[in-house]
């Protein structure tokens, strides 16, 4: 386009349709895989990577020293997420294949296997039907930056890297307590997973190689390879610290895993902040437009300015003020409307708090540039949200605004003259949150791809959260 003609007035539909199908990513992976395999034949290559539709299955690779539990966070991945796990022993133990022949005779002789030989293998597996329909997690592959580097140069790429990391001292710890059961080949630890049954505890024996001085070896070789592999994966890498319960990693794995990243597609963010009085609504929207130069569109607002300004919708709307009556929602929309059809929302986009407060306003929105791309409610209990409105005053005199408990007066004499808002009296408070959350069960299934928040923390935690929905790609359709 000419970009002396801007700003292009691209129809709302288009950049939806290509968020909500990741179409920008779509054309990106092909381009990229394109470019790695070179085809002779581009276009039958293109249908068929379009055709396989596996963009978003896992492809995970889990790091880390010995004992930090890898194989465990790589097992429960594997079973949580339906995919395949791949690691040496089974890769060099597969049948009818003549490289995992050779893997294994290199094994039997070296007890270790050639890295082009075992980069090799795991390409020749994750052609086959199940990793390329349900992904993959690699357990303790790639060990060197070698075989990193050789698994880049064929295409295989990631979308997620876990590594785990605890103290050495922990690690040999847990190194020495492990056991073996020899009838069942079952792992079993002197301190976190002995068994209760004393004919399984006489069977146990020590697995070789978990001696204190073997372990140390180990873990320097681990550390040696580590910092050269990890700079491979900037932006695709979290670390984890091994060092807490087992559960625990998993659960950061997983979540991490399930995370989209952050796309490089052309985006104007359109916001939405749902929530009853006192969330803080007005609080995120001015820190999100601070920080991303968005139009901040308070509904209220806006009101009030189109009867401080005397214009055509003002002159409607003073009536309604002046008998203390909501507005009609069809005012509303036109006087919203206008406001966002201009020119700085249409170029920096938005973040829209106080409408809709019902699904009726939300479908009156809905249509051409108005209809948000990102939504969020914020949940705060009665509790708090009676805490932060009904100790809310205000000084006549200067104007200046105090909250009793949060930010007190700085004198006696001043304490002595503040005023409430008799919208933050209790009584009122109790009534306009019991209407919200009354509507707010339709409003949040109206809008499917919604997010919800604990609005009752730090602000600029649930800031944190708010950017992160914000910059990061819509979840992908469950087919």
């Amino acid at each position: 386009m000419d970009a002396t003609t801007a700003p292009h007035r691209i129809p709302s539909e288009m950049p939806q349709y290509g968020e909500a199908n990741h179409i920008f990513e779509m054309m990106q992976n092909m381009l990229e895989q394109l470019l790695i395999h070179r085809p002779e034949e581009p276009i039958p290559f293109m249908i068929d990577y379009l055709q396989r539709n596996n963009d978003n299955v896992p492809k995970i690779v889990v790091l880390g020293p010995p004992a930090a539990g890898k194989t465990t966070i790589a097992m429960w991945l594997c079973k949580h997420l339906k995919s395949n796990l791949l690691t040496m022993e089974n890769l060099i133990a597969k049948n009818f294949s003549s490289l995992a022949a050779d893997a294994r005779r290199h094994y039997q002789k070296m007890k270790s296997v050639p890295s082009m030989l075992l980069v090799r293998l795991i390409q020749e597996r994750l052609r086959e039907e199940g990793c390329v329909k349900q992904g993959w997690i690699l357990d303790g592959i790639p060990a060197t930056r070698e075989q990193a580097l050789m698994i880049q140069t064929l295409g295989i790429v990631p979308r997620h890297v876990i590594a785990l990391s605890a103290p050495d001292t922990v690690l040999i710890e847990r190194n020495l307590g492990k056991r073996i059961d020899p009838q069942t080949g079952e792992i079993y630890h002197t301190t976190f997973d002995w068994p209760p049954e004393s004919e399984i505890q006489n069977r146990l024996v020590v697995p070789a190689g978990i001696s204190e001085l073997e372990t140390a070896q180990k873990l320097l070789e681990h550390h040696r390879n580590i910092v050269r592999i990890l700079p491979l994966y900037p932006k695709i890498l979290k670390v984890i610290s091994a060092d807490q319960p087992c559960v625990d990693v998993f659960y950061q794995a997983l979540t991490y895993v399930q995370t989209n990243h952050q796309s490089n597609a052309p985006f104007t963010p359109r916001v939405l902040l749902c929530g009853p009085v006192g969330s803080g609504k007005s609080l995120q929207a001015a820190l999100l437009a601070q920080k991303y130069s968005l139009v901040n569109v308070c509904c209220g607002q806006l009101l009030k300015e189109a009867v401080a300004d005397k214009s055509k919708y003002g002159e409607v709307i003073q009536p309604f003020f002046e008998k203390e009556m909501a507005v009609p929602d069809g005012i509303v929309k036109k006087l919203l409307c206008q406001r966002l059809s201009q020119l700085d929302c249409i170029q920096r986009g938005w973040v829209l708090h106080g409408f809709p407060r019902d699904v009726d306003q939300a479908r009156m929105l809905t249509g051409r540039d108005y209809t948000p791309n990102r939504v969020f409610f914020l949940n705060v209990p009665l509790d708090s949200i009676i805490e932060r409105l009904t100790l809310r005053r205000t000084d006549p005199v200067t104007g200046e605004r105090y909250h009793l408990m949060y930010k007190p007066p700085p004198t006696m004499e001043i304490q002595a003259r503040l005023l409430q808002n008799p919208k933050d009296s209790e009584e009122q408070v109790k009534l306009r949150t019991d209407q919200f959350y009354r509507r707010c069960a339709e409003l949040e299934q109206f809008y499917e791809q919604a997010v919800t928040l604990n609005g009752d923390q730090d602000p600029y935690t649930v800031f944190e959260y708010l950017e992160s929905g914000i910059i990061n790609p819509l979840p992908s359709k469950v087919p």
